[in-house]
């Protein structure tokens, strides 16, 4: 579904990404984790082209983000992306926020979008908040009705960078239960998240960063229970993340 091959991307002259490679099935769940400032959200927004980069290719569903005649609006709405910061459109109520893009992007009816969306908010748990504006909801809220405005559009693919790093510890559980259900109905996803826990469940695969470049790629079994096969580097992180 995702082919990243040999993706290398600098600001200036300083490198961010380099030589970064993988493949991510159809179905599969990948959790990209690593210190701050690995590379790990810069990767995952090369792969909906959010982030250009100069060398490389990402390939999404037999579509090449690098090849200049590829119609970027068109592959990113097939794409669903989740932020750090929700990104929902405050001036909106939640019902606009998720037919919005429905209607002006795949060209759908007012009524075909209400009804997607009130499907989705009923799935995220808040059909009652429909009529709210995004203010008016709390963290957790509104990081779910940014899933459900992604999952809108009928993704074949979901990106989530960071999704539940800006919520209290209370909200996070919320985000990552709608995850996990994503993940159980086969949902491939890729996921930059500090959450170990959500790792050990529902990821196949694990793939660690550290300075721009991908230490670690393999099944989550390998990556939490042979520490010591892993990288010097990888012992480091998960001795600090694990100890707690």
């Amino acid at each position: 579904m995702i082919s990243i091959k040999n993706v290398n991307k600098w600001y200036g002259d300083f490198q961010v990404l380099t030589d970064c490679s993988t493949e991510v099935k159809k179905g599969e769940v990948i959790v990209v984790c690593g210190p701050s400032g690995s590379g790990k959200s810069t990767l995952i927004k090369c792969v909906n082209a959010l982030e250009p980069f100069q060398k490389g290719d990402v390939v999404v569903d037999g579509t090449s983000i690098a090849d200049p005649k590829t119609d970027l609006p068109k592959l990113r709405s097939r794409v669903g992306m989740v932020f750090q910061h929700f990104e929902l459109f405050p001036h909106l109520s939640i019902m606009d926020n998720l037919t919005i893009a429905q209607i002006k992007v795949l060209g759908r009816s007012k009524e075909e979008a209400s009804k997607k969306a009130l499907q989705l908010l009923e799935r995220v748990g808040l059909s009652a908040h429909a009529k709210k504006h995004p203010g008016q909801l709390s963290g957790g809220q509104q990081q779910r009705v940014a899933i459900a405005r992604a999952l809108a559009m009928d993704p074949i693919v979901m990106l989530f960078d960071e999704p539940t790093s800006a919520l209290d510890p209370e909200m996070v559980n919320e985000v990552l239960d709608v995850m996990v259900q994503l993940a159980h109905e086969g949902m491939t996803m890729m996921c930059v998240t500090h959450e170990m826990g959500f790792a050990r469940k529902v990821a196949d695969r694990v793939i660690f960063m550290d300075q721009g470049k991908i230490i670690e790629d393999c099944k989550k079994e390998e990556f939490f229970g042979d520490i010591n096969a892993r990288a010097e580097r990888t012992q480091h992180f998960l001795a600090k993340i694990l100890q707690h």
